[in-house]
């Protein structure tokens, strides 16, 4: 058996240091082309509460014409902010499918936040009114400031951000970050931000519905993010009833996302929309919600993106590993 075989370790800040926005978008796309073109598979999420505490999980999937093999394993451990750590956890393996022999370990909480936030920006471009000049992110954690981020680049139309913190109180590292780009306002009062909103955002961890269904107006478009376990929720009841619906697995959102407790309402996956599948036209009065709950056939792109550029450039770390 072989005994020169290798494995490259790619940590965060190599994987920081690869990411383009613009290549992550279009690492996305085609993530979702594949998707909508059965080309790839997306495996059962594993997606399961710890007595740590955390959350455990599991995305995995593969496209065949391509080879391209792999999982992320991922998940939430809240007490990590205590020792000075960040939350979210994850680590993505692409693996030689003719084989089975790992190609690649690659730090995978950087690649969870650009091809979410990638994923965001897509649903902005296909099912936001391009008009749209204020926006709600609910949260200022990494996510939210990644999604903003996004938004702001896919939308120029936003002036106008109002924020909604944890505590309601005002977070200067957040503002700091989107000064020069638009007007910031952190929202004291979560319903009339939502009702002077062209486009929401939520980006919290899932703990409940974040606004009065009441607020929502007509013309509203909803990125949502923090819904990817059983039980999180961040819309109220009746705000799904009212909605145009996409998602990026209908499967996995009826499971894991908002579509959990709405399993039965008219939906579009993103991918279909992507390939010409479906078709989608936006009218005026139309709310629309993009239920992200995340695709493993994401993590996978951008992260043979990163596994390529790591190679050409020789970055990360070799080591042995052999058979």
């Amino acid at each position: 058996m072989p005994s020169d075989a290798t494995l490259l370790l790619v940590d965060k800040h190599v994987v920081e240091q690869l990411l383009m926005p613009d290549d992550v978008i279009a690492a996305v796309r085609e993530a979702f082309e594949l998707h909508g073109q059965r080309a790839g598979r997306v495996f059962p999420v594993v997606r399961e509460k710890l007595s740590t505490g955390g959350i455990f999980g599991i995305k995995s999937g593969d496209v065949g014409s391509q080879d391209l093999l792999g999982f992320k394993a991922a998940g939430f451990w809240p007490m990590n902010r205590a020792l000075g750590g960040e939350a979210h956890q994850a680590t993505v393996l692409l693996f030689d499918p003719a084989t089975g022999r790992p190609m690649c370990v690659i730090d995978g909480n950087a690649i969870t936040t650009a091809r979410t936030a990638a994923a965001g920006a897509l649903g902005l471009s296909l099912l936001a009114r391009r008009d749209s000049t204020v926006a709600t992110v609910f949260g200022t954690g990494i996510q939210a400031k990644a999604q903003l981020a996004f938004a702001l680049r896919t939308l120029p139309s936003l002036t106008h951000v109002n924020y909604v913190s944890v505590d309601r109180e005002p977070q200067a590292e957040f503002e700091s970050l989107f000064a020069d780009e638009c007007k910031l306002k952190c929202a004291a009062n979560a319903d009339e931000a939502v009702a002077e909103s062209d486009l929401i955002i939520t980006a919290t961890t899932g703990s409940g519905p974040l606004f009065d269904e009441t607020a929502l107006r007509a013309g509203t478009h909803l990125n949502c993010v923090g819904s990817d376990t059983r039980g999180k929720r961040e819309l109220p009841v009746g705000v799904l009833d009212r909605a145009r619906i996409v998602v990026d697995d209908l499967e996995q959102a009826r499971e894991l996302g908002e579509l959990q407790w709405a399993p039965h309402a008219p939906s579009i996956e993103m991918g279909d929309l992507v390939t010409g599948r479906a078709q989608w036209r936006r009218e005026p009065t139309d709310i629309s919600v993009f239920d992200m709950t995340g695709l493993a056939l994401q993590d996978l792109t951008v992260a043979r993106l990163i596994h390529r550029r790591a190679t050409h450039l020789g970055l990360g770390v070799t080591v042995a590993w052999p058979w």
